[in-house]
C-alpha cells in the first residue's frame, strides 16, 4: 500500500485539514500518516481559536513517521508557526522526502488569516524550493508571485513567476476568478489548462486541502504531475458535485462520495 503523509492543522468539524486530508488518502486507497501543526476550533461558519504546535514536537512527529513508515508523498497545509516552515523543511530534507506537494495555507474560507507575516516568509524561503509542486488559490498565488491576476493569461504570468522563483511546479487554481474556474499547471516549462464547470453549490468548505492531499496521494500512486493533477480534480468536482448539505456556513465536500452505494 502507498503511503501519504498529511503536515498540517486540524479542523475539529472534519472539513478542511488533517481530517480532510486524512479522509481524501484513504479515498484514494493510500495509507494516511498526519502530522498536526497547530490545533483549530472552527466550524462552517469561522475559525475561533488556533493553538500552534510547537516546534520541538513538530519535528519530533516528523521523526516518528520517517524512521518507521516512510511516506511515499507528502502534502503540506497550514504551518502556522514563525519557524515551523523551516523546522519541517529541514526534516524533509534530512530524509530525502519525495513527492512533496504544498498548499501554502493564509486564509481560511471564512477569512480567518492561518499563518504569520514571519510563517509567510520561512514558507517561500525554506518549504516552497524543495516543494515538487505549490497549489497557490489566486490569492495567494498574488502574494507569492506580486502581480495581480484577473484571468487566465495572469495565472500564466503568475504560476511562471512562482516556479522560477522557487524551482517548483505550479498549480494556480482559478476558483477565485469571475468568468470561470480553470485551473492552470505551469511543469516542466509547459502549461496544462483543466477548465472547470462553476458548480452551483456554496459548500466548499476544505476545496484545498482536498485538491493537494488528492495530488499527493496520486504521486505516491506513480502518476506524473500533470495526470496526477487531472485526477485529483475529477475527484474534488465530484465531491462538490454530489452537494452535501451540513452545517450553517459554508459545509464540507463529500470525501467519501465513493461510498454512496454501500449505506
Amino acid at each position: 500500500m502507498k503511503t501519504v503523509l498529511t503536515i498540517a492543522g486540524s479542523d475539529c468539524s472534519g472539513g478542511a485539514g488533517i481530517q480532510a486530508d486524512i479522509k481524501t488518502i484513504t479515498m484514494h486507497y493510500c495509507y494516511a500518516m498526519s502530522v498536526i501543526t497547530a490545533l483549530t476550533a472552527q466550524n462552517t461558519t469561522g475559525v475561533y481559536g488556533i493553538e500552534q504546535t510547537s516546534d520541538e514536537f513538530i519535528a519530533n512527529q516528523l521523526d516518528c513517521v520517517f524512521t518507521d513508515i516512510f511516506p511515499d508523498a507528502v502534502k503540506i497545509g497550514m504551518v502556522y508557526g514563525n519557524n515551523s516552515a523551516k523546522v519541517i523543511a529541514d526534516k524533509l530534507s534530512f530524509y530525502k522526502a519525495k513527492n512533496i506537494v504544498t498548499d501554502p495555507v493564509m486564509v481560511s474560507t471564512s477569512g480567518s488569516r492561518l499563518i504569520s507575516e514571519q510563517g509567510l516568509e520561512n514558507l517561500k524561503k525554506y518549504l516552497l524550493p524543495i516543494s515538487a509542486l505549490a497549489t497557490p488559490n489566486v490569492p495567494e498565488a498574488e502574494i507569492l508571485s506580486g502581480i495581480n491576476i484577473k484571468n487566465l493569461q495572469d495565472m500564466q504570468n503568475a504560476a511562471k513567476i512562482i516556479s522560477d522563483k522557487y524551482g517548483c511546479a505550479v498549480l494556480c487554481k482559478g476558483g477565485h476568478l469571475e468568468d470561470c474556474s480553470d485551473d492552470l499547471l505551469y511543469f516542466d516549462g509547459e502549461f496544462y489548462t483543466y477548465p472547470s464547470v462553476r458548480i452551483d453549490n456554496p459548500n466548499t468548505h476544505g476545496t484545498g486541502c482536498t485538491l493537494s492531499s488528492a495530488i499527493a496521494s496520486n504521486l505516491a500512486k506513480g502518476f506524473e504531475i500533470p495526470q496526477a493533477v487531472e485526477n485529483a480534480k475529477a475527484y474534488v468536482t465530484r465531491a462538490i458535485g454530489v452537494k452535501l448539505d451540513l452545517g450553517k456556513g459554508r459545509g464540507p465536500l463529500m470525501h467519501n462520495y465513493i461510498l454512496q452505494n454501500f449505506k
